[in-house]
């Protein structure tokens, strides 16, 4: 189901294709293949060895130690990724900080922060959401207050994802009470070991543990760490989740998890016949593969305009919206698939090293825990109710 490429895209995608064969530690693919949580030694081992080749900034310009690849070869390297059972990149620093520093950051944050991004020196964690700011994030009242050279942080931040890694967290910061709310808001780097900072971790619905909360006690925060000007983060912010609604679309990943469907479903019986004979499921298959390849499309036509130096718009809402439908649909075809075997949850069968006996089909004891986890992509990036909300206004200017 792939869209038409060029003969060079075809050879660099074969190129991806045999380096990441030759590179993927066996058993890291073998998690990535049977859903297991990653270790953090795991993600910076697969980073290291990217970063090696010089491939870990596939999106960066080369004047900052980055591929220069154009939107097409990025594409590809995500979709062959997803196809070795690579693990994810993990986005924060890389895809997510990197590009507001780039386009709003000093010449000097540039070269200071950028560097250790790429080397590992920094692990950053994303600090938006509050628990009474979460769509609506101009509500923030995590605040910011100046003391000669420095700000004086006091707030909390929420959902924040693999925070119990990171040694630095990219905030929104409320500086200004005046105006709006969303002209008061500041962009702010902090020091994750800077004294006043506790984080907490909130178990997810699957039992595992990847989110927490981060609390602000009196933290200080040296002024040089604020990114662009004092309150106009709120356009900082709406920059950066363009890019992040962008990568939450994850086609390949898709792509994968549907030809596994498929698989499934050869092998997998109802009534003395297997699953892809039967209509409704058949039906439900068929129209979840069409909307993939329009998405696949779309997202092809987003990096594109991106490519020519306009901003992602309208777009990026739609490929949240449908990305993650998209993939809560898989995760649900596939409990499906299971039939009364995909009652069962054992989130401990994900664990390193157990070896506890198989109940059912072989996918049958990760297909519960999938499920669950993923329930929080049409919440995360801007709920998708809020996502229609946006495209509503951009769109139709209602």
């Amino acid at each position: 189901m792939d869209v038409n490429f060029t003969k060079k895209q075809e050879e660099f995608r074969s190129e991806v294709r045999e380096f990441l064969t030759s590179v993927i530690p066996i058993k890291l693919a073998d998690k990535i293949e049977h859903n297991k949580p990653l270790s953090k030694e795991d993600m910076q081992n697969w980073h290291n060895i990217l970063n090696k080749k010089g491939w870990l900034a596939s999106s960066w310009p080369q004047k900052y130690d980055g591929t220069g690849w154009g939107v097409v070869e990025q594409f590809i390297f995500e979709d062959e990724l997803a196809a070795a059972n690579a693990p994810r990149i993990v986005p924060f620093g890389l895809r997510m900080l990197a590009p507001v520093l780039m386009k709003f950051g000093t010449k000097d944050q540039c070269d200071y922060w950028l560097p250790r991004i790429l080397n590992g020196s920094d692990w950053w964690c994303q600090g938006y959401s509050e628990p009474g700011a979460g769509s609506d994030l101009a509500s923030l009242k995590t605040s910011a207050i100046k003391d000669g050279d420095h700000y004086i942080v006091n707030g909390q931040k929420t959902w924040t994802t693999l925070a119990q890694h990171a040694n630095m967290i990219f905030n929104l910061v409320r500086t200004s009470n005046e105006g709006k709310p969303q002209q008061g808001i500041s962009f702010l780097m902090i020091d994750m070991s800077s004294p006043g900072i506790e984080v907490r971790p909130i178990k997810t619905i699957d039992g595992g543990h990847e989110i927490n909360e981060v609390w602000f006690t009196n933290v200080r925060v040296p002024i040089e760490n604020l990114v662009g000007e004092e309150n106009k983060g709120w356009t900082y912010a709406k920059y950066l989740l363009s890019h992040e609604r962008n990568n939450i679309a994850t086609v390949g990943i898709s792509k994968k998890k549907l030809q596994k469907l498929k698989d499934i479903a050869k092998i997998e019986k109802r009534n003395g016949r297997p699953l892809i004979k039967d209509p409704l499921f058949a039906a439900r298959l068929a129209k979840l593969e069409v909307n993939l390849l329009n998405m696949e499309t779309t997202n092809l036509r987003v990096l594109s305009e991106a490519e020519k130096g306009g901003e992602p718009g309208a777009e990026s809402s739609m490929l949240k919206i449908i990305g993650s439908e998209i993939c809560q649909e898989l995760d649900h075809l596939q409990r499906r698939a299971a039939g009364r075997y995909g009652r069962i949850f054992r989130p401990e069968a994900l664990e390193d090293g157990f070896n506890g006996e198989e109940i059912g089909p072989f996918f049958a004891h990760t297909a519960s825990s999938t499920y669950f986890n993923n329930r929080k992509v049409s919440i995360y990036g801007g709920s998708n109710e809020i996502q229609k909300n946006i495209i509503t206004k951009m769109i139709v200017r209602l």
